[in-house]
């Protein structure tokens, strides 16, 4: 039986993978051992750490149990004790705390390898196309963050999950190499005999990830110019490379034994001279060695070096030299400079880091080290590595501050201004006085640092002493705060009052005081509209005109009572009793014993008519007073009438009273039309009260900058009797009551001082030598309330502390050295050679100045010197044999420019007067001509007009050097440039200066000015267009003249160009009333003389009129009252007859109660004013009908009318209105009627009348200033440009003008010479009078200028023109980029025969390595190839190894290959060739697979054959054409031939061996077997030429062999292997040559 230990799998604690709160199983077989019992121990997962402190000593524990092999548990003792595993170990308890000490360590990802290797079944061939999907992996482990140290995966794992440890991966397919065409075929290598001639190709793409590699660059073919007249050279003189530069071995002993002896001599011969000789020469010897500067940092010591010159054969092997020709031989032994490679001291010290503070944004700063020079690199030695060093860096150490923040803070807004958005007609008005509403506010934002002090900002006015210093706005990251920003201005509301009421009757001024008989009528108005300010700013609300005879209280008559007849008779005279009230001044109510003092109303008489009697109407009330005042010639008057109702009856009725009786008039307002109020001025300024309290005069400090009142003070203002029409009269004129006050409390406002920040740090000084430096400080809050002003200065400049001189190095060359030839004793015994002349090697020392002259560090020339000297050169000792000459005169003047010639001579000196060969005039020339020089210059302009730019200072600034919108000047007469170029008389550029030009044209331009819509001003309001109710009122603008540049566009208008206002209105249904006259008299149709009565019709007038507060006024026109509402003018009726009732007029209708229905009735009544005789009865004294819906009985509601538009204030722009609707009260019927019908039936007001609007501002758009001008584009040339930028600091808002379309401008840079150096081409390799071996070339460094366009300077030549080199002196020593000027180089001239390699070609173009259409690309890479060149057949086996070499580049092309088929030139047949898809033809073996992989387009079987088939052209092989594909196939003949270190002439078949060696493996020289069989099908041995096919050294056999060493061919035996076919080398058949 089989027993496991075991554990239960389930942990208690979840671990970071768990899920909280979910049982986790897992079985971990730690041990399985078959035992007899079958039982064993098994062990669950391990649970969490636990301990009490964190780090290394937690400990966790795990269930460990005994199990049966089929998984139940059974007894521990069951299974074997000594096999139990452990239940506890230690572990490492994880805290938050250790995240910051403990972090992933991620290893770098390994090589991509594919998934196919990974699969061990996959055996299936794999198609590469654009990629192999691969798998590349990487190790990942928990570290110590400290030092590195591994940890327990399980720490980290406790903060975030172990990353990833492989990812996808593409794999590159293989790139095969890819070469371009062959070149024409070179010249013959003889001319004469047999040679060789060559065609070449270059590598366009390396074989990449293991492409095939790349075809022989080279083929060659054999030529026969034809037979040689006479034996051919078959030797040439070789030069050898010099030997390594060397001391001679007795060099030091040799100077030291002649120092000796020169010393001794010395002090011998010092000791004849006299003392003042001994002086002057010790002074000379002295200067000298001041003036050598003999320097520590160059150990020059000359050595020598030796070249053999040998004697060469065509077949490459050594001879005698006496074979070769002798000529001259060239110099074998020459002075040389030892080289000694540069030494540096050690490293410094790590410099301090960059970063001395702690910054979480950006935490890593630089630290800086360096050495110095010990000895500078002298001949060919090392050159120095860098002297200076930097890495990232930490702040180190305790007590590390927090770095420097940055934060942008602001001044105060300034005051709300409105006019900076009016628009341009607005400003015109003139008066902007008053401007309410909408506004705009500015305020200046810099930056400060925001260090621990001042983090916070406070407004309070004692921490804002305290504001930081401006810094560089440069320093602020983050969005600049608002510089502008809207506001409101509160528009004053205006009092509004209502029509004066009706004069009071005449009260005493003080009715407690009633001493005075001066009495006062008052009249008096109210307020509608409270106004901005209180009442105070309202006119006077009350008038006063004196009166005579004053009462406080007065009985008011209410009405009278019925007419009773005296002594108790029914008609006839009698009295109406006056219904009475006590009333005081003001109209009201009193009791009626404060009139006890006044007289009671006495009874009115009147009379009852009886039956036979007249009878008149009741008198109509009393109309309004005609005036309001009497005078002189004025006085009021009130009329009253009454109407004959019924005529008296014959004799014994009472007369009705004739016409004039029926009105009555009496005088009204007999007061005087003086009248007085009292007129107040405006309120003064806000002082200190004196008579308040210490306390309260006290200026205290609010919080929030002064905004609040600091104190209660004390306003006054005028206050003055006037009489109205008058002026100011005496105060006693003016009741006392209605008096205003002239002193009033007021709230005083904190005094506000003016705040500036402190200044900021001075500039830095420029490097310049006109130095200044300046700083600023800025105005954050302004003075008001009589605070502090604020300074005048807020900009400070002064000079910098000049230096000395500016700074500056240069390197000081010192006087050459005598010129040192090789020791004789190793010259000694060379042809030509003499003790005391050759050539030689001379040195100088070079030190480093500042430039005033005073010595300095090396160091500081190496880094801000230009190129050094060079401190050796080749010297010649003249020999006695040598010509020796002058040096050259000056030139001799010329009288004008460009006219005539200059020359310049020299003379032969010594014995080389009377040498033949010194006076070789072309050998040695004596004199020299040139042309005069030629300065003459023409200007002319080049490239386009600038922008428009307008000069500078044009912009107007605020107070505080805020732009205000509208306040910059973008319009006007500006200046457009175009650059001038000057050339000289040979056509080069030249300085502008030279043409007496400062490098512009300038020409005056317009930018024209935007100009904004405009339009008329507002119309007056309609009328409204209800006479009762809510209605419109309307105005418009129409438009004047449209906007154009940019100006403010215009509102949206009509078809005719206008725009319209539409605002609800209402109109009192009051306003206007129907006024009836009297009755006329009764025209009776039916007249019966004698009764005077019976059927008749009266007449009346009516009229509609203004209705006011005194009653009707004037007539206006009829339709302005309502015509359902217009009485009756006339009326048929029956004139009562003698003793018939009379009664008076019927009485209104009452009222209908609601709601209305027909079962409701109203009623009229009358009374009788005469009684009728005995017999006869009055009729109904009531009238009833009943009440019909919308006839005579009505509903009512409210109706509200749509909003209005925003309705500003009249001094406003914009910003906060009003938006107001109408409440109308409407009758069932539709009508619109008076609001009170509705208000009396208490209607629910549920609507909101006024709402507050904003009408959106017309803020222009603001842009930010013009930046700098920009550096020039270029530094030089025809094409520099600079520019300046501006940007939108607040787009436009509403109707206001719109952002100019130009952001930014460009005008040209002063037109500069383009200087550069520039390298002439490498001369011919020159080998000092023999025919071939080493020797050098030289180039030469010459100035050149250029307009800077790539097309010359005006000529039309590509590189320029070549100038004088002192114009290229200020430039750096650095051609394409390279600072190591090389003017000289080895170079090997190639002997007869000899076979080599050409120059590099050019660099290819730059390819991508990429699939085209995939999205796919692995860089792109450019080639360069060296091909090989042969002269003769017989050396082909000592041809080096052709060569390639790559380089990454970036922005390659991704190319296409494809197949182009066409006929030949001077060929019948077709040819099928390989084209890039930029149609470059290209060549390669492996292109099929090539263009499979790439493109897709040719199916296989489509593609051009690229082989001779082995069924159908058996035993021939391929010729190809110069593009490299299938020509023809030709037989194959077998060659055998010696191979080249055969001694003992066998012969050998040739056979490819290995012929697909890798690139890196270059195979040697010795050994070689070549597969050659060179023999045609008419038996004639056949001039052949192979190249073989892979990197493999280039091959070109020809051999002239005995007709016995030629062989039947054979069919060769053709190998075939995937995708490497064992091919014959390239072949190239010229035809039939005979050997």
């Amino acid at each position: 039986m089989l027993l496991l230990w075991a554990g239960n799998g389930f942990s208690t604690h979840p671990t970071s993978k768990d899920h909280v709160g979910e049982p986790r199983r897992l079985i971990v077989f730690t041990r399985v051992r078959i035992v007899t019992c079958s039982f064993a121990p098994r062990a669950g997962p391990w649970g969490r750490c636990m301990g009490s402190d964190c780090g290394p000593g937690g400990s966790q524990s795990r269930a460990v149990w005994c199990a049966h092999v089929d998984g139940w548990t059974t007894l521990h003792t069951n299974c074997d004790q000594g096999q139990r595993p452990s239940n506890q170990r230690n572990c490492f308890r994880v805290c938050d705390w250790h995240k910051d000490l403990y972090d992933w360590k991620l290893g770098a990802w390994n090589v991509c390898v594919p998934v196919s290797a990974r699969t061990l079944w996959a055996s299936r061939p794999f198609t590469c196309s654009g990629g192999e999907e691969g798998i590349q992996t990487r190790e990942v482990g928990c570290m110590l963050k400290a030092d590195a140290s591994p940890a327990e995966d399980a720490i980290c794992e406790y903060f975030e999950p172990k990353p990833r440890l492989e990812q996808a991966c593409l794999i590159p397919c293989p790139q095969d190499c890819v070469l371009s065409e062959y070149s024409p075929w070179t010249s013959c290598s003889k001319t004469c005999g047999t040679g060789l001639r060559n065609r070449v190709r270059s590598v366009l793409v390396p074989p990449l990830f293991g492409g095939a590699v790349c075809l022989n660059l080279t083929e060659f073919q054999s030529c026969k110019p034809g037979p040689c007249a006479g034996p051919e050279g078959m030797h040439s003189l070789r030069v050898g490379p010099w030997t390594p530069c060397a001391l001679p071995q007795t060099r030091t002993a040799r100077q030291v034994k002649r120092r000796k002896g020169k010393g001794q001599g010395l002090r011998e011969r010092a000791g004849v001279k006299d003392p003042e000789t001994r002086e002057l020469i010790q002074k000379k010897r002295t200067r000298n060695r001041l003036n050598r500067q003999e320097s520590p940092f160059w150990d020059i010591q000359v050595g020598y070096q030796t070249r053999d010159v040998t004697c060469i054969h065509r077949n490459g092997s050594t001879v005698a030299r006496n074979l070769c020709t002798l000529r001259d031989l060239p110099l074998t032994v020459q002075s040389c400079v030892l080289p000694k490679d540069c030494r540096v001291t050690d490293w410094a010290e790590w410099g301090p880091c960059s970063k001395t503070c702690v910054d979480p944004v950006s935490p890593v700063g630089r630290r800086a080290r360096s050495r110095q020079v010990l000895q500078f690199p002298v001949g060919e030695g090392a050159e120095c590595a860098s002297l200076e060093d930097s890495q990232s860096c930490e702040p180190q150490g305790e007590g590390v501050p927090p770095c420097s923040t940055y934060t942008w803070r602001s001044t105060e807004w300034s005051d709300c201004r409105v006019d900076s958005l009016l628009g341009q007609q607005d400003r015109r008005r003139g008066n902007l006085t008053g401007l309410c509403g909408g506004g705009l506010q500015t305020r200046e934002v810099y930056c400060v640092q925001a260090n621990a002090e001042l983090l916070k900002y406070l407004d309070d006015l004692r921490e804002k002493d305290k504001a930081s210093r401006p810094v560089e706005n440069k320093l602020c990251e983050g969005s600049i705060p608002d510089r502008s920003q809207l506001c409101q201005i509160s528009c004053p509301i205006d009092c509004e009052v209502s029509p004066w009421g009706a004069w009071g009757p005449c009260t005493f001024e003080n009715c407690d005081d009633q001493a005075g008989k001066k009495g006062f009528k008052l009249r008096k108005r109210g307020i509608t509209n409270e106004p901005t300010g209180g009442p105070g700013n309202c006119p006077h609300l009350v008038e006063a005109v004196p009166c005579d005879e004053p009462g406080c209280y007065d009985w008011r008559l209410v009405g009278l009572d019925e007419c009773v007849p005296g002594d108790g008779k029914p008609c006839g005279p009698g009295a109406q009793l006056a219904r009475v009230q006590c009333v005081n001044g003001n109209g009201e109510e009193v009791d009626g014993g404060l009139c006890a003092s006044s007289p009671a109303p006495e009874p009115v008489p009147c009379e009852v008519p009886c039956s036979r009697d007249c009878v008149l109407s009741d008198w109509t009330p009393w109309s309004t007073c005609s005036q309001t005042c009497s005078s002189k010639t004025v006085e009021g008057k009130q009329l009253r009438t009454r109407s004959v109702l019924a005529y008296n009856a014959g004799e014994g009725g009472a007369l009705c009273p004739n016409s004039s009786s029926l009105q009555e008039v009496r005088n009204c307002n007999e007061h005087a039309c003086t009248v007085y109020h009292w007129q107040t001025g405006p309120w003064g300024p806000c002082t200190e009260d004196p008579s308040a309290s210490t306390l309260n005069t006290s200026v205290g400090v609010r919080a929030g900058g002064g905004q609040g009142p600091c104190s209660t003070g004390m306003q006054t203002r005028k206050v003055i009797c006037v009489r109205v029409n008058v002026g100011q009269v005496p105060p006693k004129k003016c009741p006392d009551g209605p008096r205003p006050s002239t002193v009033r409390p007021c709230e005083l406002p904190c005094k506000k001082d003016c705040i500036v920040t402190p200044f900021s740090d001075w500039t830095s000084c420029p490097v310049t030598c006109d130095r200044k430096q300046s700083r600023k400080r800025l105005i954050i809050q302004l003075p008001s309330n009589g605070g502090q002003d604020c300074p005048e200065l807020l900009e400070e400049e002064t000079d910098c502390e000049a230096p000395k001189v500016c700074p500056g190095f240069r390197w000081k060359t010192h006087k050459w050295r005598k010129c040192q030839l090789v020791p004789w004793f190793l010259r000694q015994g060379r042809p030509g050679a003499q003790e005391t002349c050759g050539p030689g090697l001379q040195t100088r020392a070079v030190s480093c100045r500042q430039l005033d002259g005073t010595q300095a560090d090396i160091g500081e020339c190496l880094k801000f010197a230009k190129a050094m000297a060079a401190i050796t050169q080749r010297c010649q000792l003249p020999c006695q044999d040598d010509c020796q000459l002058t040096n050259w005169s000056k030139f001799s003047s010329c009288t004008a420019d460009c006219v005539g010639v200059r020359t310049r001579k020299r003379a032969l000196i010594g014995r080389s007067k009377k040498k033949d060969k010194c006076k070789n005039t072309q050998m040695y020339p004596l004199s020299e001509t040139q042309y005069c020089p030629c300065d003459k210059y023409n200007a002319q302009p080049v490239g386009n007009w600038s922008d428009c730019i307008l000069p500078e200072g044009g912009r107007v600034e605020s107070l505080l050097g805020m732009k205000v919108q509208g306040d910059i000047k973008e319009c006007g007469q500006g200046y457009r440039y175009q650059a001038m170029v000057c050339y000289d008389q040979d056509n080069r550029l030249v300085e502008t200066s030279r043409c007496n030009s400062h490098g512009y044209i300038e020409e005056a331009c317009i930018i024209p000015c935007p100009s904004d819509c405009k339009l008329s001003e507002w119309s007056n309001w309609s009328r409204c267009s209800k006479s009762c109710g809510s209605g419109v009122k309307v105005r418009s603008k129409w438009l004047r003249e449209k906007p154009y540049n940019g100006g403010r566009p215009c509102p949206k208008l009509d078809h005719i160009n206008q725009v319209y206002e539409v605002v609800p209105c209402q109109s009192n249904c009051n306003q206007y009333v129907w006024v009836a006259e009297p009755w006329s008299v009764w025209k009776v149709s039916n007249v019966d003389l004698k009764e005077n009565c019976g059927e008749g019709v009266q007449t009346r007038k009516v009229r509609c009129m203004l209705n006011t507060v005194d009653g009707p006024s004037e007539s206006v026109e009829d339709y302005l009252c309502d015509p359902e509402e217009m009485p009756l003018g006339a009326r048929e009726s029956r004139l009562p007859c003698p003793e018939d009732c009379v009664l008076n007029d019927w009485g209104p209708w009452s009222r209908c109660s609601l709601p209305c229905t027909r079962t409701n009735s109203r009623a009229r009544e009358a009374y009788p004013l005469r009684s009728p005789s005995v017999g006869r009865e009055c009729p109904d004294t009531t009238d009833k009908e009943p009440c019909g819906l919308n006839l005579n009985c009505f509903n009512y509601f409210y109706n509200v009318t749509d909003w209005s538009t925003c309705q500003l204030s009249a001094n406003a722009v914009c910003g906060g209105g009003i938006k107001t609707r109408m409440l109308d009260c409407v009758r069932s019927d539709g009508k619109s009627v008076n609001i009170k019908f509705c208000e009396e039936l208490n209607l629910e007001k549920k609507w909101q009348m006024n709402v507050s609007c904003v009408v959106e501002c017309p803020v222009n758009c603001q842009m930010s200033e013009w930046s700098p001008w920009s550096d020039c584009s270029q530094t030089c040339g025809l094409d520099g440009k600079m520019w300046r930028r501006r940007a939108v600091v607040r787009a436009s808002q509403g109707d206001g003008r719109p952002c100019p379309p130009q952001t930014e401008q460009w005008r040209p840079c002063p037109v500069r010479p383009c200087y550069r150096w520039q390298y002439s081409d490498w001369s011919e390799c020159r080998v000092e009078s023999v025919v071939c071996g080493h020797g050098t070339r030289y180039r030469n460094l010459s100035c050149f200028v250029s307009d800077g366009s790539g097309s010359g300077s005006g000529s039309g030549s590509g590189s320029g023109s070549s100038v004088d080199e002192e114009l290229c002196g200020g430039l750096e020593l650095v051609i394409d980029g390279d600072k190591q000027i090389n003017l000289k180089e080895a170079c090997t001239l190639p002997c007869p025969g000899e076979c080599y390699l050409m120059e590099w070609s050019d660099w290819s173009s730059c390819v991508s390595i990429c699939v085209k259409g995939a999205g796919v690309d692995f860089g792109s890479v450019r080639v360069r190839s060296r091909a090989v060149l042969a002269q003769e057949p017989e050396n082909l086996q000592l041809c080096p190894d052709q060569a390639w070499e790559s380089q990454p580049c970036t922005g390659g092309e991704c190319y296409e290959y494809k197949w182009i088929s066409g006929g030949r030139q001077n060929s019948s047949r077709s040819s099928v060739w390989c084209q890039r898809s930029d149609g470059l033809n290209v060549t390669g073996e492996r292109l099929i697979a090539l263009i499979m992989g790439k493109t897709h387009i040719h199916p296989i079987h489509s593609l051009p054959s690229m082989y001779c088939s082995s069924n159908q052209n058996e035993g021939f092989t391929e010729v190809l054409s110069p593009t490299g594909q299938l020509d023809q196939c030709a037989p194959i003949p077998v060659l055998e031939i010696p191979t080249a270190g055969d001694k003992k002439g066998d012969v050998k078949t040739s056979r490819a061996i290995n012929p697909t060696l890798p690139t890196t493996i270059q195979p040697g020289r010795t050994g070689r077997t070549w597969y050659l069989q060179p023999y045609g099908p008419d038996g004639k041995l056949k001039m052949w030429v192979y190249v073989d096919e892979f990197n493999s050294p280039y091959l070109s056999l020809s051999s002239f062999m005995k007709p016995k060493t030629i062989k039947k061919p054979k069919r060769p035996q053709r190998q075939r292997q995937q995708n490497n076919r064992l091919k014959p080398l390239t072949l190239a058949y010229d035809g039939d040559t005979d050997m």
